[in-house]
């Protein structure tokens, strides 16, 4: 297995590109958005300099990888000589399951059809394809470059087979395989995303603000960064989606998302992405402050 195809340049999307051409897997990086394609590749190239900064890379590696980066807004002809195809696009249900139907009647009949959905049924995904043995789950991690974790997911249907070649591709990459069962969720977000939703009704509720919360978090849990600022880098929007999706497969109410949640998504306040969340971003000195809306009067 050597070509891979990534439909989807987003955040996710170019940082798994990075990581397969980094490991030498010539890559075609897929998106409708000939824009998002150029910042993706400037983004990668950016990532990959540090590398270089860091010593983890040679200038002669860096530029190995570049090389075997190539691009498209064409997803038949992206997909058309690929053995596995990994789909990044918007945590959406009826995106994904038309960008499958695509991926399904444009890419080789051998090919494994991946997603990197982090709470979306690979069953009911693969469900629309002619190969549902061949469809997986592969949620990375953000970033991906540097994050460790894949979670593989089997659907229904998908074969021993399937998840071995995608457990030992994932090795090949440097990455730690974990299979889990494919349920609303998973591992990772089911007990992240609670964690998030739980923090926000914290601070929804008044016990305490976006700092203290976080604060308590950090030094008293050992956490790296604070919920509320990890909802943030994450992206509000997409945690409301995770959570919706865990809503609607459990029918169980301690999944339904705070109010503070829908009413910031709902007002185009994304975090990082839109430029402010719980903390807003300034775009030069990239120094976060806590949003006015929470700032204490």
């Amino acid at each position: 297995m050597k070509n891979i195809s990534v439909i989807g340049a987003g955040t996710m999307g170019n940082g798994i590109a990075h990581v397969f051409a980094q490991h030498g897997y010539t890559v075609q990086l897929i998106d409708v958005n000939a824009a998002s394609l150029e910042k993706a590749i400037a983004t990668i190239t950016k990532n990959l300099d540090r590398q270089v900064s860091k010593n983890l890379l040679t200038e002669e590696e860096k530029n190995a990888t570049l090389s075997r980066l190539t691009t498209t807004t064409d997803l038949a002809s992206g997909v058309a000589n690929a053995e596995l195809v990994v789909e990044a696009a918007t945590e959406n249900v009826d995106l994904k399951l038309k960008i499958f139907k695509d991926m399904d009647a444009n890419a080789p009949a051998h090919c494994i059809l991946a997603t990197n959905t982090s709470s979306i049924s690979i069953t009911k995904i693969a469900a629309v394809t002619s190969r549902p043995d061949k469809v997986i789950g592969m949620h990375f991690m953000n970033p991906v470059p540097v994050m460790k974790l894949v979670e593989v997911i089997r659907g229904y249907n998908t074969t021993d087979e399937v998840t071995k070649m995608i457990f030992d591709l994932s090795v090949s990459l440097q990455k730690v395989p974990v299979e889990v069962n494919d349920y609303p969720g998973f591992v990772a977000n089911r007990i992240l995303m609670p964690m998030i939703n739980e923090a926000i009704y914290t601070l929804y509720e008044g016990v305490a603000g976006v700092e203290e919360i976080d604060t308590v978090m950090k030094l008293g849990m050992g956490h790296p960064m604070g919920p509320l600022r990890l909802a943030d880098f994450i992206g509000l929007d997409v945690c409301l989606a995770i959570l919706r999706v865990m809503h609607d497969g459990f029918g169980n109410p301690k999944y339904a998302p705070c109010p503070l949640l829908v009413n910031m998504v709902a007002a185009g306040k994304m975090g990082d992405k839109s430029g402010e969340g719980f903390y807003k971003v300034n775009k030069e000195t990239k120094e976060l402050t806590v949003s006015a809306s929470f700032s204490k009067k």
